[in-house]
């Protein structure tokens, strides 16, 4: 059995403190393979924000995996957010670009679809290249064939219907249907703060989009939670938690058979 603890759009800065206090007490009392991040660890990209998160991880156990978001590029230094974006990410945090995860049975490419400026006039929004595609296709296809094939990016690549909002990513659906056809399970983003799990429609129609919330105040319709995700040989589950103010319940459950094609929400 494979366990991941999947969370998102923390906000330091702008944190809900009891739900991420909250969220440490379940990482602590273990039994995760490893913890993902998907991006936004900061409100403003501020340095005293990145020391909180840097803290914040290091209070929850490990392996880690942690990608930015639009968020982690500097809102105020300018000079920094043009030529340096993801500087501050990768001091104080690490690798901004590429990160990677393998162990029995588990292979994760983790990537930033986050980018300091575009030249669109919404620079929150995601963009992926067909490099950073192939590079994570490549890596991943020296995983075992039986091991469960994780993409890690802050930006939903194909758009959530009826989500809160929009990640808009350029090269997203390109990337979705490449990382469909070329085996991937799972492809887990933050970004719209509303937790969903809903099949690409591309290849075998067997790889999940799945998204996390927030831990933040940034509350978007639906209350602080992240996911839990178990997977077996025969099947992988996605179950939101939501803070209650003292304690995380689940919320709702997705139960996907692995390799086949339709999520049943429970």
């Amino acid at each position: 059995m494979i366990r991941l603890a999947h969370l998102s759009d923390i906000h330091f800065g702008g944190e809900n403190v009891a739900a991420v206090a909250g969220a440490a007490r379940v990482l602590n009392a273990g039994g995760f393979d490893l913890t993902i991040v998907s991006g936004d660890l900061t409100q403003f990209g501020e340095i005293g924000e990145f020391e909180a998160a840097a803290a914040w991880l290091a209070s929850v156990p490990g392996p880690q995996l942690v990608c930015p978001g639009n968020h982690d590029a500097p809102y105020l230094a300018w000079w920094e957010r043009f030529f340096s974006p993801f500087g501050r990410f990768a001091r104080i945090i690490g690798p901004a670009e590429t990160q990677t995860f393998k162990a029995p049975g588990l292979a994760v490419h983790g990537l930033n679809t986050a980018r300091g400026v575009q030249p669109r006039a919404n620079w929150s929004k995601g963009q992926i290249s067909q490099a950073q595609t192939r590079t994570a296709l490549r890596w991943l296809a020296g995983a075992p064939r039986e091991a469960l094939k994780v993409v890690v990016v802050h930006h939903p690549l194909v758009e959530m219907i009826g989500g809160p909002m929009t990640g808009k990513v350029w090269g997203g659906e390109a990337a979705a249907q490449a990382l469909a056809e070329g085996g991937v399970d799972l492809v887990l983003s933050g970004h719209i703060h509303a937790p969903f799990v809903w099949p690409y429609p591309f290849g075998d129609g067997c790889a999940q989009a799945v998204g996390a919330g927030t831990l933040s105040v940034r509350e978007r319709g639906v209350a602080p939670s992240f996911n839990i995700i178990e997977a077996d040989e025969a099947e992988i589950r996605v179950v939101a938690h939501s803070w209650k103010g003292s304690r995380y319940e689940p919320m709702r459950t997705w139960a996907v058979e692995r390799r086949q094609q339709n999520a049943r929400p429970g």
